[in-house]
């Protein structure tokens, strides 16, 4: 057999697979559909998206995972598939910090896909009242940076809301050089926020020394200067380059290769076990010796482990904080249960901001 003759067989090939995903992705679609009719029949218009449900999707095709695509890149087409399912039933809206093409941007497409509207903000009390309005039915908000720390704001204004953490979704920032040119030697001036200057000091030290370094408000708005400015380049993401039809002149610029941050997906919703979830408490004491360890002794006793403790001032009396907790399992869990229930009893503010699927990479 010639080569043009393999080439041949191996596209027939191909097409009869690419029939085969067509008939298969139409079947799931009117599963959707299906399961729309019986949730609307039984008055559960609100219960459409499943976050437990899709962690345990996506997780499934993770491990059954023959190759050669890699488990994140099949996770990301199946989260396309059930994006594109679900917006058959009812489409979501989602706020989040903006403008358009930030990183923040890029977590909520990571997260519920492309096939739901987008509400950008100016502030993340914004994204917070959106959803506590019912404008918007989730919000996506950064809460921790790996090289930065936590967002204060944040967490403040968890303390005020009745919002509910649904969802988390890590974020690995990679920092690229965009530009309406082609050439590192057309570039004279570099934007970015201060932030992300910061990160890829190093690589532009060497790479782009003579390039003045002007900081912005956000990558978003430099990818816009960008392409609107002949001699620049801005520091931004893919979702940046897409937007703004930028070239990706470098990759992953930045410094420490490792920088990611968690956001959290807020909502009204309650969400059931996936099998691998997290919960999120916030709880106050009273300022008196051993408070802490009388708190948090419940989770040792009941063998749950804390993967996160962050203190705010309580804003009511002066040195008194509260405290949130990140700890592995559900609150449903029976030991978990158990460790929230003595938690409770030593807590003179408890409330559970949420339980939810720990984020699928």
């Amino acid at each position: 057999m010639t080569e043009a003759e393999k080439l041949k067989e191996l596209r027939e090939r191909i097409d009869a697979v690419d029939e085969r995903l067509i008939d298969l992705i139409s079947e799931r679609a009117r599963c959707a559909e299906e399961v729309a009719k019986i949730k609307r029949a039984d008055g559960a218009n609100n219960d459409l998206y499943r976050p437990e449900r899709e962690a345990q999707i996506l997780r499934r095709v993770q491990e059954g995972n023959p190759g050669p695509l890699s488990g994140e890149t099949l996770a990301r087409l199946f989260r396309e598939i059930m994006s594109a399912c679900l917006a058959l039933e009812a489409r979501l809206k989602i706020a989040f910090l903006g403008p358009a093409g930030t990183y923040t941007h890029a977590s909520v497409l990571k997260h519920f896909g492309r096939d739901v509207g987008l509400a950008p903000m100016s502030s993340l009390s914004e994204v917070f009242r959106e959803v506590e309005a019912g404008s918007c039915q989730y919000g996506v908000v950064p809460i921790e940076n790996s090289t930065e720390g936590v967002v204060s704001h944040t967490l403040d204004l968890f303390v005020q809301s009745p919002l509910k953490v649904c969802g988390e979704v890590l974020m690995r920032i990679h920092h690229n050089l965009l530009s309406q040119h082609e050439q590192l030697g057309d570039i004279k001036r570099v934007y970015a926020h201060q932030q992300a200057l910061a990160q890829c000091r190093r690589w532009l030290d060497v790479n782009l020394p003579q390039a003045e370094r002007v900081a912005l408000s956000s990558n978003a708005e430099a990818a816009r200067r960008a392409a609107a400015d002949t001699g620049t380049a801005a520091i931004a993401g893919d979702t940046a380059a897409e937007l703004y039809g930028l070239n990706i002149l470098q990759r992953n610029i930045e410094d420490h290769p490792d920088n990611t941050t968690r956001f959290l997906v807020i909502g009204t919703q309650t969400v059931p076990p996936s099998g691998d979830d997290k919960t999120t408490v916030l709880v106050s004491t009273a300022n008196r010796p051993g408070a802490l360890h009388r708190l948090l002794t419940p989770l040792a006793l009941n063998n749950v482990s804390m993967t996160r403790i962050e203190s705010r001032p309580s804003r009511c009396v002066n040195w008194e904080y509260v405290y949130f907790l990140d700890i592995e399992g559900h609150a449903e869990d029976p030991k978990v249960k158990a460790a929230l229930a003595g938690l409770r009893q030593e807590a003179e503010l408890f409330r559970i901001l949420g339980a939810y699927p720990r984020a699928v990479l």
